[in-house]
Order: structure tokens, then sequence, then C-alpha cells
């Protein structure tokens, strides 16, 4: 079986070792740091530890996981893999600087991945002598637990890596969709409506960071996007959104919040530091949501639009299909539903009202309907099947 090597052993990457180990391959888990790698090991026993109190591992089987991953501090260990994901931080000169270290040491049929959520697969590419073997290869997190896996080709990646690269995480039980190289991917790129809109309204003073939290929860998601931001952390969900929006020319439907940048610069990040949009720190209330039934299908009417329309132009744009979309956003981010299957549910002319009515009183480009929501509009077609 193909031995498999990991950059990284933060969250993401001890989080895919466990996935390829459990899978049955050897894994080598790669950092820089001694802490990290320690702390990767440690965090993996918990959880086999768990897993095996709860049935769902037997000792030997969560010892023999275990033992497949190695945890070593040279990159040289990777000599044998046949596939490579690096897992480091967000910064493309980094990330390149890896990439050429890689390809010096391993073998020539090896597949480089990214796990990068939104930097360019074509610029990290740039940095091989045989860019045709690098694909992004992005999980979510936590990523034995979320079963998205996105496959991102850049435009140089070579047809046999990309059948190869989602054949193997296919087989390693994740879902798989297939994505167009362009900032945010599918996932990243169609939930910013999510956070941007919310913080909008609030900025607006239309409603309060609970009653929008709680108006969403009532429409079918598992956290309101307040509650998600706090809890991925302010410096990944502000980061990830000004990525997206440099890298689209500063395209308005992707700005970001200085609400938001206020946070992360004051190191409020969430509940990893204990304040964030929400206090958690020991003795603090969370704030009572103050909804009327008018505020709530205001809140639900503005961000699902946007949510939709986002859908709507990653259609049209081919940045996937519409079917992986919706799949890419219920298994990517445990939406209650397809964005697409939930515009045809809610009338792609009503969808289309909402996002021109706010475009008419805001006169913000955010707002501009997708010119493909506009085609199923004028010739009926539905949002699922819309070419």
């Amino acid at each position: 079986m193909m031995t498999i090597g990991i950059v990284g052993a933060g969250a993401m990457g001890a989080g895919i070792a466990q996935v390829a180990a459990t899978a049955g391959h050897t894994v080598f888990l790669f950092d820089t740091n001694t802490a990290a790698l320690e702390r990767a090991k440690n965090n993996l026993a918990n959880v086999l530890q768990r897993l095996t109190e709860k049935g769902k591992f037997t000792a030997d089987k969560a010892e023999a996981l275990a033992n497949r991953i190695h945890y070593t501090e040279q990159l040289t260990d990777f000599t044998a893999a046949g596939l490579v994901i690096e897992a480091i931080v967000e910064r493309l000169d980094i990330k390149k600087t890896v990439f050429q270290q890689l390809e010096s040491l391993v073998r020539t049929d090896c597949i480089l991945a990214s796990n990068t959520s939104s930097l360019s697969i074509a610029a990290l590419a740039s940095a091989l002598q045989h860019p045709e073997r690098m694909i992004g290869i992005h999980f979510f997190n936590p990523a034995p637990l979320m079963p998205l896996v996105e496959i991102i080709p850049a435009i140089v990646t070579a047809a046999p890596v990309v059948t190869t690269a989602r054949a193997l995480v296919d087989s390693w039980g994740k879902v798989t969709v297939l994505a167009k190289d362009t900032p945010g991917f599918i996932v990243n790129r169609v939930a910013r409506p999510f956070y941007a809109e919310a913080l909008k309204m609030v900025e607006e003073g239309v409603a309060d960071m609970a009653s929008v939290d709680e108006a969403l929860r009532q429409l079918g998601f598992r956290m309101g996007p307040f509650e998600l931001m706090d809890l991925i952390g302010h410096d990944v969900n502000y980061v990830v959104t000004e990525t997206v929006w440099t890298q689209f020319y500063y395209d308005p439907r992707f700005k970001p919040s200085i609400t938001q940048k206020r946070l992360l610069e004051a190191g409020l990040l969430g509940r990893k530091s204990g304040r964030g949009f929400y206090d958690y720190r020991e003795g603090s209330e969370k704030p009572t949501p103050q909804l009327t039934p008018e505020l709530t299908v205001i809140i639900q009417q503005r961000v699902l639009a946007l949510l939709i329309n986002e859908a709507v132009d990653a259609v049209f744009l081919r940045i996937g299909t519409p079917k992986e979309i919706d799949l890419a956003m219920t298994k990517g981010v445990n939406y209650p539903k397809g964005l697409l299957a939930w515009g045809d549910e809610w009338g792609a002319t009503h969808v289309l009202q909402e996002l021109e009515r706010l475009h008419t009183y805001f006169g913000d480009d955010r707002y501009r309907p997708c010119p493909l929501l506009r085609d199923c509009v004028a010739n009926g077609k539905t949002l699922l099947s819309p070419f």
C-alpha cells in the first residue's frame, strides 16, 4: 500500500495523517517543531483511547493504527512516499519553498498535494520542475470527521494525477468533489455570504449577533455565523475572506468586514482566546436573541438569497457541477440543504427579487444577481439544471 507523507503536524495535518493511517497506509508526519509532533502523537493517543472505550476500535486495531504513523523532523523520510500532502501555514512563499525541497527528495512519480483552503494551486505548481504532479487536496476540519474533500487540479496538472488522487481519497471513505482552481474553490467561495451578510446586518443595526445566529439556526443551520466564526477563529476565517477578496480583484461580493478585522487585531480570536463576538470566559452569559417574526424573515431572506446567488455563480463560472456544488455545501459545511436545490424550492424568481431589492436599496454590487439566475427565471429553468 502507498506510503503517505504529511507536512505539518497541526490539527489539520495530524487529522489527515489519522485518516490515511485508518485506511491502512504507512504515514510519515513531518514538522520542524518537536512540540507539535509530540502534541499530535498525544492527541491521537487520546482519540484512539476514546474510540476504544466506545467500542468503535479494538485495542489491537488502535495500536496498529498508531504504529502506522511515524513522527519525523526529516523530510528525507519521504523518499518512499507516493503522495505527500502539505498542511502548513497559508503563506504562498513558504509553501513554494517546501514543495521545492520535497521535489528534490521524493520519487519522480510521487504526487505533491496542498491542503490549502484558498491559495492558487497553479501558483504552487510554478515552484516545481515538474508542475504536472501538483494538485490541491483540500480536507475540512476536523479531517477524520468531515466527509468532504475538494480535489483541485491546476491548469498544468496531469490528468492521471487527478484520477489517482481522487480515487485514493475516495478509497479513504471520503466524499470528493472536483473544483476549479479559483479563489476559495467551492466551499470557501460559496460560504462567504453566510458570514459577510450577517456582519453587515449587525453593522447596519438591523439585528444583534444573537438574533442573527438564532434566526439562521431556525432555518436549519447547525450554528449561526457569529458562533461559527468564533469556533473557526478569526485568525483563520477573516484571513480566508480577505484572501478570496484580494484574489478576486476586490470584488464587492467578497469584501471583508472591519468589525471582524478589529477583533483579529485585538487578539480576540473567538473560543480559542476566550473572547470573540461572544465572551467565553468563566461566568459570562451569552446574550438573548431579540427576534420578532418580521426580523427573522428579513435575516433569513438576506443571507439565503446571497448564498444561493453565490452557488449559482459558481455554476455559471464552471467552478463545479450543480450536483457537486450542492454536495460540497452539505458535506463540507453541514448546510441543511444544497443551495441550488434550496433555491429551486424557494423559487428562482423569489431569489432574484430579493437580490434586486437589496441592490436597489444599497447600490452595492455585492447584491448583483448572477446572469445565470436571471436566465433561469426568464426561461423557466431550474437552478440544478440550468443549461
